[in-house]
């Protein structure tokens, strides 16, 4: 019998280019298109609802339910017989090496319309209306649309390089003229990793980098010998007109649009140019895929993978193990778990969210089943998609050059079969989208990706109690106050104020121990109760006391107001290195059994015989005006009151951005008035980017990445003003979209965490990373398991997708180069 309902076919648009369409994947569970059941894509938004046999799911008809569009179309996917993965020698391809192959030479496709008014219960296929002109308009341009997965894999491929200041504005002199053959660095004999200055045409050479390319950072020498902001990469030029630029001014990768007429200054004709050199996202690349943590145990036989509830693995989106480890780590706490896979069901039918996959909760939970089910965690067969459910005893054995990161004992054992991992690519997605970092495929600190988690988790939850409170939140379990004690030497006066956190940033000591055969640095062991005591104990700092009025001496300390459920411990084990953070490998010893008992570390508040110090009730003064900046606007006429106005708006730094601000606010009625800060209204005084030492310096004494940014920005980069404005302000948490000072009457905000005894934890999880910098490299987490007969028996290695049983001395080994520890209450 004929639907009745194609004749509607007709009013429903085709997917616009900007639209996501959610082919590959059901958007609230990792079910997928190339389960028997396939796909359901809604053909009125282009919603992902998996249609298989486990009624609990179903979420395409949940869909139909909650919205009533009445079509969707259904999509599986099947491996051709000939597309099966052949072995190949040599090393894996790199990024921009691999030639694109299209899906429809790997896979056959199949799409059934499905009507859902014609039948209440699953809807009604209808494989005999294929040929309808409107069946086949609507087929071919869904299938034709960019998915939603591959908007966000081809972000995996690509770096976001866009023009700047320096770039646009470049006067190329054309001192030096290159000839051709015979190039090297002005300093040094280097003939390769050469850096060209579009300014004089100076040739250097740039930094080491992985992998044996040379470099002594002549490059970079010369710009601060001189000034010259630019340099391209000579053997990355194309005649397409890319290449390497890099902004020493901005410190990144940046895009010159004129780049033929400028390399023509030093008689370089780009169309005759050919690449011979890896740009720096070729080197990238490279180092993070050949980083590696051994799969491997003393004995040289490989490591078991494992399967079952809790043991998913995560594959790597490209530069996404940050976020991997970071969300295994999260998701072994019980709070997460309990939190997020029980209601995994029952939010899919109430989510006020028509399109799950812009939704924070229904991913968290989509998160939760895909990690914690076992639904997901089974062998893969060979070159297949994972697949719900799919029997292991139809696994194939896998080739060597299947998984470039499984090592092999000198036997012929056969290769472990891992899992294909589900693919958090929607999550990602949603969780960084807007963030300037996180919306990219670049690699990530795994430290600031967990902080911004937890702040989108927050956001939500208030977001989805309006005016309300938000109740208990499984973020809540990472959060503790943090006492900050200041006292002046001079008069003995002191002052307290409270902070929340949700890690301890406990910097260790570099304390150099020799080199080994390869000339690399070791570094002498530390205990971890040393770093942490470290942060507990006093610093002498200067600051302007209230009550002497002049400048003094006073120490800080700090100590535990409330103690958090779960402690993470942020271990900083880096040197800034030419304005880059570089990590150090320096060893860190656990406590044993990896213990941490922090009682002696209790705050005690206000005592009887100290005496607080005033407050401060004196206006905030104007900053220290950019001198340079503030003379050019006056040479120009602008009135000193106008300059001053225009630099604060600015930044306080760039003469061209506040005479742009001039022009724009030439009629403001009050523009010529006097400046008044108003410190009851926190006013913020928007002044050049503090450093990353003084950024450091403060959060040793306890305080947040975010207070001590703001608190510098505030006092014009003085780290003695910067800490008297943090203790004047104490309620001023440093997030941008902090309210101000409550009123007097109003309550202090609740400070989460216990103040019970005895505060004793247990190492739960840990995060490591290897590579030279937290930007880059590779990171992985071990988590304790409650299976295994010891402790060491107990952990699990979380590789991105392979999962395995840890070797008792890779967890010695790595646990004492973690990066992030994991630690809970007992």
């Amino acid at each position: 019998m004929s639907c009745a309902h194609l004749h509607q076919l007709s009013r429903i648009p085709s997917p616009r280019l900007s639209q996501s369409v959610h082919r590959e994947e059901c958007t609230q569970c990792f079910d997928n298109q190339d389960l028997p059941e396939g796909i359901d894509v809604c053909l009125s938004c282009f919603n992902g609802g998996c249609v298989g046999d486990d009624a609990t799911r179903r979420h395409a008809q949940l869909h139909y339910g909650k919205l009533g569009h009445p079509f969707s179309l259904n999509v599986r996917r099947k491996l051709k017989p000939n597309s099966k993965r052949v072995s190949q020698a040599g090393p894996p391809l790199k990024k921009l090496a691999i030639v694109e192959e299209r899906e429809e030479d790997k896979y056959e496709f199949m799409t059934t319309l499905r009507c859902w008014a014609c039948y209440g219960e699953g809807g009604r296929l209808l494989p005999e209306e294929s040929h309808h002109p409107e069946v086949k308009r609507l087929s071919t341009d869904v299938m034709g649309a960019m998915s939603s997965a591959r908007q966000s894999e081809i972000k995996a491929w690509e770096e976001e390089i866009t023009p700047c200041t320096h770039t646009t504005t470049l006067q190329p002199q054309g001192v030096h003229v290159l000839e051709s053959g015979v190039a090297h660095c002005s300093k040094c004999d280097l003939k390769d990793n050469l850096w060209m200055c579009l300014t004089c045409g100076a040739l250097g050479c740039g930094r080491s980098q992985y992998g044996g390319v040379g470099g002594n950072s002549h490059g970079l020498a010369h710009n601060q010998e001189t000034g010259h902001p630019v340099a391209v990469k000579l053997g990355t030029i194309t005649p397409e007109g890319n290449a390497d630029i890099f902004c020493y001014a901005c410190g990144d990768s940046k895009l010159d649009s004129d780049l033929a007429r400028h390399l023509s200054a030093f008689g370089i004709n780009i169309a005759t140019q050919t690449k011979t050199e890896k740009s720096m996202t070729e080197l990238q690349i490279e180092q993070n895929l050949k980083f590696d943590f051994s799969l491997t145990g003393e004995d040289g036989k490989a490591l078991e993978p494992v399967f079952g509830p809790g043991l998913t693995g995560l594959s790597n989106l490209g530069n996404s193990c940050y976020m991997a480890s970071t969300l295994q780590s999260v998701f072994a706490l019980p709070a997460f778990r309990t939190y997020y896979l029980p209601s995994f069901l029952t939010h899919a039918r109430t989510c006020p969210e028509q399109l799950p996959a812009s939704c924070i909760d229904c991913q968290m939970r989509k998160m939760a089943d895909g990690l914690l089910s076992g639904r997901y965690s089974h062998p893969r067969s060979h070159f297949s998609s994972h697949a719900a459910g799919a029997p292991v005893d139809v696994v194939e054995p896998m080739t060597m050059d299947a998984d470039p990161l499984v090592h092999l004992s000198s036997t012929s054992a056969p290769a472990p079969v891992f899992q294909e991992g589900i693919k958090p690519t929607m999550f990602k997605s949603l969780i960084g989208k807007g963030h300037e970092e996180f919306s990219t495929m670049k690699q990530q600190d795994a430290e600031e990706f967990f902080a911004h988690l937890l702040k989108v988790l927050r956001q939500q939850a208030k977001k989805r109690a309006g005016a309300s409170e938000p109740g208990p939140q499984p973020a809540d379990v990472f959060r503790f106050g943090m006492e900050q004690r200041l006292q002046c030497m001079q008069c003995r006066g002191v002052r307290y104020r409270v902070d929340e956190h949700d890690d301890l940033s406990a910097g260790v000591p570099a304390l150099e121990a020799g080199r080994d055969a390869e000339g690399k640095v070791l570094y002498q062991r530390v205990k971890l109760r040393e770093c942490v005591g470290d942060v507990m104990g006093e610093h002498a700092v200067e600051y302007t006391c209230p009550r002497c009025e002049v400048g003094v001496v006073a120490q800080t300390r700090a100590r535990f107001a409330t103690f958090p459920d779960v402690l993470v411990v942020h271990a900083k084990k880096f040197q800034l290195v030419s304005w880059v953070p570089t990590k150090l490998d320096i060893p860190v010893d656990l406590p044993d059994e990896d213990v941490l008992v922090l009682d002696e570390y209790i705050a005690s508040g206000l005592q009887p015989d100290e005496t607080p110090l005033p407050d401060e009730t004196e206006a905030p003064s104007l900053p220290t005006f950019n001198a340079a900046a503030l003379a050019a606007l006056e040479g120009m006429g602008f009135p000193t009151v106008r300059c001053q106005k225009a630099l604060l708006a600015t930044g306080n730094s760039d003469a061209e951005a506040a005479m742009e601000w001039l022009f724009g606010h030439m009629e403001d009625p009050d523009i010529d008035d006097p400046i008044v800060l108003s410190k009851s209204a926190g006013t913020r005084v928007s002044g050049p980017e503090p450093s990353a030492e003084q950024v450091a310096m403060m959060e040793d004494m306890g305080f947040t990445t975010a207070q001590a940014r703001k608190a510098l920005r505030e006092t014009s980069n003085n780290p003695e003003r910067a800490i008297e404005w943090l203790f004047s302000h104490p309620d001023d948490t440093g997030l941008d979209d902090a309210p101000g000072p409550a009123p007097a009457s109003a309550q202090s905000p609740k400070i989460h965490g216990s103040t019970t005894l005895p505060a004793k934890y247990r190492l739960k999880a840990f995060i490591s990373h290897k590579g030279p910098s937290v930007h880059s490299g590779h990171y992985v987490a071990h988590i304790r398991t409650e299976t295994g007969g010891g402790a060491e028996e107990g952990w699990v290695l979380f590789n991105d997708e392979k999962v395995v049983k840890a070797e008792r001395e890779s967890v010695r080994e790595l646990k004492a180069l973690a990066y992030l520890y994991l630690f809970e209450k007992v």
